[in-house]
């Protein structure tokens, strides 16, 4: 197994050649060149609202043209792009359940989305101008885990602040059952957008108490100038744009991947709650379906 990214890789496994390299550099081409690779999983879309937009449209745009480019030129028969359900975006007249046909209007109010939507839409142009390669992309509902994503420091905050008159229904995922879907995703013949969803949605204050922190009610017109402050001074890290989440639904529905690939989740909601604090330690006993 390789891995190419300009980060180091911490508790590498013995079995993954890393590659600490820029994917934006001709050094990455290298490895292509060299060795040959089946599947391509590209993971490493930026979505760090402290980052320059600069670099985030860089990185996510010329990095991801760049890796779709590779594949192609080195015949490799498959790539999965893991994307984000927040691509669709909470609105207040979304249906009950988002199918992968819906519009992705997810920087209608949230600025830092568009990126993350053009990669998403550059993808599947991609797969159609290239019939010959597989190409995958997932959209996930919220991950739940050790990452350090907007939901998972949401339920870490001391207090959670939820919306007076709000309560939207949610749905997470634990982090393994991503991994368990990607794999899925692999498999010969599977192609095209596909929506990841685990457990049933629940409302947001029931997560909230799942994770058995305290919440405080604050009205919709006054939390956006309190988020921003606290952006401001890095006491969240999360920008005001975001609460959206907090006051609409967007619940996916993941009938297609299920029927396709007979994909399960493996882990609750109480446990992917667990995994976002340090709480729960992920043994191998439970096996994920796929297929």
């Amino acid at each position: 197994m390789l891995g190419i990214d300009r980060r180091a890789f911490l508790r590498k496994p013995a079995d993954v050649e890393h590659f600490r390299i820029d994917i934006r550099r001709k050094a990455a081409e290298d490895v292509f060149r060299t060795r040959r690779v089946d599947v391509i999983y590209h993971l490493g879309v930026m979505h760090d609202p402290r980052k320059d937009t600069s670099e985030h449209h860089s990185w996510n745009i010329l990095g991801t043209k760049q890796i779709l480019e590779f594949a192609k030129r080195y015949d490799v028969p498959k790539v999965v792009m893991l994307s984000t359900g927040d691509v669709y975006g909470p609105q207040s007249d979304n249906p009950a359940f988002i199918a992968e046909d819906a519009p992705l209007l997810g920087a209608q109010r949230f600025a830092g989305m568009r990126d993350l939507i053009a990669v998403d839409m550059f993808a599947q142009s991609y797969f159609w101008k290239n019939p010959e390669i597989e190409t995958v992309v997932l959209r996930p509902v919220h991950i739940l885990g050790a990452v350090r994503n907007a939901v998972s420091n949401y339920l870490r905050l001391p207090r959670v602040p939820v919306l007076l008159g709000f309560d939207p229904m949610v749905q997470v995922l634990h982090e393994e059952d991503a991994v368990s879907a990607l794999i899925a995703a692999a498999r010969p013949g599977v192609r095209g957008v596909f929506n990841v969803v685990g457990p049933d949605a629940l409302p947001l204050r029931k997560l909230v108490q799942i994770a058995e922190r305290p919440t405080i009610e604050v009205p919709h017109v006054v939390l956006p100038g309190v988020a921003r402050r606290l952006f401001q001074f890095r006491i969240a890290d999360f920008p005001a744009a975001e609460l959206d989440y907090i006051r609409y639904t967007a619940t996916l529905d993941g009938t297609r991947l299920r029927d396709l690939t007979r994909w399960r989740h493996a882990f609750s909601v109480h446990e992917a709650v667990a995994a976002a604090q340090g709480r729960g330690v992920y043994d191998g006993s439970q096996k994920p379906v796929a297929g």
